[in-house]
């Protein structure tokens, strides 16, 4: 503090014993002025808080009086030492009142309150004793500059506080999409999720993105959105859950993440987000960002890469006897050919023959099938085996 090195002046004895006598009508009216003047202090002087902060208002007037009546010529910091409570009793005031939700604007606007008010009644008593003009501008300066110790005193006690606050929420807030990702019962989800202040949505939506992108990610997303601390197999990628991102939400969270290369899971139930999570990994190792929904045939034909290879040779086992390039080109024609319902124009431009080479084609692959393109049975298989094209290895 730059007034520490400063000599300070001890009250005359008789001086202090005058303004000792009024103390309790001294913190009264310091209470009485914060309630009326700062918003936020109408209500919190009921209950234990209130009988807390009354204590500290007291704690710290008596406090003054023991610096204001040391030996003349001690500095503000050497004085300060003997007042050690009072400047404990206003860090755990800070960090009562970081609790409470009320920032450092209101706790430092009652301490101008209370200065003024405070001086106001002890200036009268001082003069009443018979303090001197002189006398009674050094003890003014005293009492702003203990004002000022106190002051920062609660500063430090409520930034200690919200830092401490918030790193254990954090702490029960990985634990929580933890536990959600390892299947946790919903009862024990329940109890971290109160103790981490954190309100259940109704749904959970997974988002892998690259770690690289999460900076300008999260600011824009729910401020109740979930990280996950290195679940298996990111590489290099973060996992968020997002709450309610379901209906018009999932269009939002979408637009925001357009080009950000996030996979985005389907939203589920906030308790069986694992499942959204699952698929969201699952088109990521695919190749497949953004909305996971959009791929969902290629989902479910990757499903099981063994039985589909098994289907797929199955299903074009009449073509297995031809020459490799015949083959793919006939099975190729088959695929656009059943896509399109049959619509000869429509197959030769996806493929970008003439109709009469789709005609011959399919004469060919009919040919090679036989009566079978007629069995709905057949027609599913041949659907499904062709459904991601020929050059999509199963």
């Amino acid at each position: 503090m730059a007034r520490s090195t400063e000599p300070i002046l001890a009250l005359p004895p008789h001086v202090a014993d005058a303004i000792r006598q009024s103390l309790p009508t001294v913190a009264e009216h310091v209470v009485t002025a914060i309630i009326d003047e700062v918003p936020g202090y109408t209500d919190a002087f009921t209950g234990p808080m209130g009988e807390t902060i009354r204590n500290a208002v007291q704690l710290a007037l008596g406090g003054f009086l023991t610096l204001a009546g040391g030996r003349r010529g001690t500095d503000l910091r050497a004085a300060t030492s003997s007042t050690a409570p009072a400047a404990e009793g206003a860090y755990q005031l800070g960090r009562g009142e970081a609790r409470s939700g009320r920032t450092t604007d209101a706790i430092l606007s009652a301490y101008r309150i209370g200065a003024r008010e405070a001086w106001a009644q002890m200036a009268g008593d001082a003069v009443g004793a018979g303090l001197d003009a002189r006398t009674l501008a050094s003890f003014a300066g005293l009492v702003f500059a203990y004002i000022d110790t106190l002051s920062a005193a609660s500063v430090a006690g409520h930034t200690d506080e919200l830092a401490t606050t918030g790193r254990v929420r954090q702490r029960q807030l990985e634990r929580l999409a933890q536990q959600l990702l390892d299947g946790e019962a919903e009862a024990g989800l329940l109890e971290t999720a109160e103790r981490a202040d954190w309100t259940p949505p109704t749904t959970l939506t997974a988002v892998v993105l690259p770690e690289a992108r999460l900076r300008g990610t999260a600011a824009a997303l729910n401020p109740a959105t979930l990280h996950a601390l290195e679940p298996p197999g990111l590489d290099g990628a973060v996992l968020l859950l997002v709450p309610d991102a379901h209906g018009r939400g999932r269009s939002a969270l979408l637009r925001t993440l357009e080009g950000r290369d996030a996979v985005v899971g389907p939203a589920k139930p906030w308790t069986q987000v694992r499942a959204s999570y699952d698929r969201a990994m699952r088109a990521r190792a695919l190749g497949l960002l953004g909305d996971t929904e959009v791929h969902l045939p290629a989902l479910v034909l990757t499903a099981d890469p063994d039985a589909l290879a098994d289907l797929r040779a199955r299903a074009l086992a009449p073509l297995a006897d031809l020459r490799p390039a015949t083959a793919e080109k006939l099975a190729e024609t088959l695929r656009a050919w059943l896509l399109h319902q049959g619509r000869r124009d429509e197959v030769a431009a996806a493929l970008f023959v003439h109709p009469q080479t789709v005609r011959y084609r399919m004469g060919q692959v009919r040919e090679a099938f036989g009566d079978r393109l007629d069995d709905p049975e057949t027609v599913l298989a041949l659907t499904v085996a062709l459904g991601l094209g020929l050059d999509a290895a199963p």
